[in-house]
């Protein structure tokens, strides 16, 4: 539960993030972000997003520790260990959107300002710009890469040795609570990474930015509220 703790966390921050303002601007007359209000929302949207892909891995090998190794699971599973599975992915998320944010606001914005989102994401920010972003979008390209596939590679080698683990399992009744106990966060797992991959690991950002508005709200909005429910329903 210390794991699902920080992943509730992460989701009620995320979309607070976008949402508060969002919330805001449907009954404002003046629906305007400062610059600085604009690169505080990426700040942290991006953080928390990027926590959430690591903490995803964490679970993952928590469910391996407690699948494959069940007797030496609350031994190895110490609160140190659990502190630094959630540390982490803060870390590294931290460093992560530091490096977008900061490449972002460095360009020149003398065009247009009228961003084609709902909030300030990456994509929109760099079609406003009036300077070379081929930098900026392959950096966005590899970070996105890397950290959907790092913390992906985790899951998905966790949950190999999971499902072997439950093969051998003898008593039917055993292979369903084992399955039970992963079902909710392969969920999780394939709804997020679905839609993170679909956004931003694209090269050439072959769909259009009205497309992914339609997606960043699935994520933004509809994916924390289902968090809860799916892990309700375990």
């Amino acid at each position: 539960y210390f794991l699902l703790s920080h992943l509730s966390f992460v989701d009620i921050c995320s979309s607070s993030s976008i949402t508060l303002k969002m919330l805001c601007d449907i009954f404002a007359q003046n629906r305007g972000i400062s610059f600085v209000g604009c690169a505080a929302q990426l700040w942290f949207f991006g953080l928390f997003v990027a926590t959430e892909c690591f903490l995803l891995a964490s679970m993952a090998y928590d469910r391996y520790m407690a699948i494959c190794k069940p007797l030496l699971y609350t031994l190895i599973m110490s609160q140190r260990v659990c502190v630094q599975l959630v540390a982490g992915p803060y870390a590294i998320a931290l460093i992560s959107t530091i490096t977008h944010t900061t490449l972002t606001f460095c360009l020149p914005f003398c065009g247009p300002n009228i961003i084609n989102h709902f909030f300030c994401d990456i994509a929109p920010l760099l079609a406003l710009a009036c300077a070379d972003t081929w930098i900026n979008r392959l950096v966005l390209f590899i970070s996105a890469g890397a950290i959907g596939v790092l913390s992906g590679l985790i899951i998905m080698i966790s949950y190999v040795c999971v499902l072997v683990a439950i093969l051998k399992i003898q008593s039917a009744d055993g292979r369903r609570k084992a399955f039970s106990t992963c079902s909710s966060h392969l969920a999780v797992v394939s709804i997020l990474y679905g839609t993170l991959f679909y956004i931003y690991v694209q090269p050439g950002s072959s769909s259009s930015l009205d497309t992914n508005k339609v997606i960043s709200l699935f994520y933004t909005v509809v994916i924390p509220m289902l968090n809860p429910l799916i892990y309700t329903l375990r």
